[in-house]
């Protein structure tokens, strides 16, 4: 059996170029796993675990070529690689873990109730923006849209304390089995956004050359990043 070789790159524009439909295609598992949560389309299901799929193949693509990449590029180059490499692993959680949400709402027994399931949409909704926000501010090198990511973390993560504040402490109830099914469904979502966020700190260390992830997340920390360059 002939030895798989993986493909080579002559430049950068190729690895951005895949990490950029990587976004576009993890934005699109937010969305319809929204759409799943909302109605319960098979296409919608289908679309969902599509996106994993291709996600994952993506990160395999990007990991089997980066090790000769990376010894044969500039400094400035090894820098966007592996920022692009970085992309693809957080883009490919994303995935996941909308995948594990449809699987999830595949399996109960009975629909969330409306209620239920806002909280979901909503912070579906959150998601797609701050993933549509890292691929425009990926594709044109925006701190600022960079920087609204960053704050938008914060509402996915309210939103998460508010259904485990609602159901958790307050008790469920008969629907234990389905409010069990959707806090773990509302952890997914608040990781989903926490791998957004990576993607914006990954995107200012990029455009800017220094990195935001042990400094406080807000505009201050950012600014104070910027100005060291």
């Amino acid at each position: 059996m002939r030895k798989k070789i993986a493909p080579t790159w002559d430049s950068t524009k190729e690895p951005t170029e895949i990490a950029l439909r990587a976004c576009l295609i993890a934005k699109d598992a937010a969305f319809n796993a929204q759409d799943y949560i909302a109605t319960r389309s098979q296409m919608a299901l289908i679309a969902v675990q599509q996106c994993e799929k291709e996600l994952d193949q993506i990160e395999r693509q990007i990991d089997e070529s980066m090790p000769a990449a990376i010894t044969e590029v500039t400094e400035p180059e090894a820098r966007e690689l592996l920022g692009c490499m970085k992309f693809t692993i957080d883009l490919e959680r994303v995935g996941d873990l909308m995948w594990s949400v449809a699987r999830r709402i595949q399996n109960l027994p009975s629909p969330l109730n409306a209620k239920e399931a806002s909280y979901l949409t909503s912070m579906a909704e959150t998601l797609q923006e701050m993933l549509t926000r890292v691929h425009q501010g990926f594709l044109s090198r925006d701190l600022e849209l960079a920087e609204s990511v960053l704050r938008m973390d914060s509402k996915i993560n309210d939103a998460c304390h508010a259904v485990f504040s609602n159901y958790l402490e307050k008790g469920a109830g008969r629907r234990s089995y389905e409010v069990t099914h959707l806090l773990f469904m509302a952890q997914a979502f608040e990781r989903a956004g926490d791998h957004t966020k990576n993607l914006a700190e990954e995107l200012v260390h990029l455009v800017g050359g220094h990195s935001v992830r042990h400094v406080k997340k807000t505009r201050a920390g950012i600014l104070r990043a910027r100005r060291q360059r």
